[in-house]
């Protein structure tokens, strides 16, 4: 029984100490970060026309903060990539290990690609419409710098996370743990939680707003099912070809225990 526990408890304390190290090092460059806070708020500001405001004494220190964090996620993604390759290496297979570098370089860069999508596509298009929609009525916008930001941040994080969806997923799929059919039978479920993300995340929940952030959730999912697809272990269910040592006890199925 030890035998089986301490390989276990090492395993759990290696994942413990990766997080950690990936949560120290997003700390770290959030102290760096924060220095050029006021730039990065003037550079999210761009597509609406007129100067943000707060309200309260702290609300210009945690819009900030805020966006320092998503600078300081962006600067330590090599980090927080290294560290979650480490943790699903030991169930890929050497051949699958080489994909290492490429996987660094395709993850980085679908993170990169959805902040790109939702600065230059999602993020003008919604605040357009909502500023234009009161304009229109002769309503003068003034946006509170700590709504604004908090706005922009959660769409951006949403965007770079949901790009790497069906990387994820094909990595589960490449080390057994899913398969595409088991994620084509989860659709349902997958489509569900798009839209239960998309009301937590956007501020105002509209079915507007709501819709073009989980549509091009529900397209991801779709993508990762065909990488898991293309790129999944076979289902093949025949023993595996291991080398037998006559000094390893028989397993109750009948089958020698690694």
């Amino acid at each position: 029984m030890n035998q089986i526990i301490n390989p276990l408890a090492a395993h759990i304390q290696t994942v413990k100490r990766r997080v950690i190290i990936m949560g120290a090092t997003i700390f770290v460059t959030l102290i760096f970060t924060f220095s050029f806070s006021a730039e990065m708020v003037a550079w999210l500001n761009r597509p609406f026309p007129n100067q943000l405001v707060f309200y309260g004494p702290t609300e210009a220190l945690f819009a900030s903060i805020k966006v320092s964090f998503l600078a300081a996620v962006i600067i330590s993604l090599p980090v927080i990539f290294y560290q979650c390759w480490k943790s699903v290496e030991p169930a890929l297979l050497p051949k699958e290990k080489r994909w290492a570098i490429p996987l660094f370089f395709l993850a980085g860069g679908l993170f990169a690609l959805g902040l790109v999508f939702c600065n230059l596509v999602i993020l003008p298009l919604v605040i357009d419409l909502f500023v234009s929609f009161g304009l229109d009525r002769d309503i003068t916008p003034q946006l509170s710098v700590g709504t604004y930001i908090d706005f922009n941040v959660k769409f951006l994080l949403i965007f770079g996370c949901a790009f790497e969806l069906p990387l994820v997923m094909t990595l589960l799929a490449m080390a057994g743990v899913a398969s595409a059919q088991v994620f084509a039978r989860y659709r349902k479920h997958a489509i569900l939680l798009c839209l239960i993300v998309s009301a937590i995340v956007t501020p105002d929940a509209t079915l507007f707003t709501m819709l073009l952030m989980a549509v091009p959730m529900m397209l991801l999912y779709e993508v990762g099912i065909l990488g898991a697809r293309l790129f999944g272990r076979g289902q093949d269910n025949s023993p595996m070809d291991l080398p037998l040592d006559p000094d390893l006890p028989m397993g109750t199925a009948g089958t020698r225990m690694r």
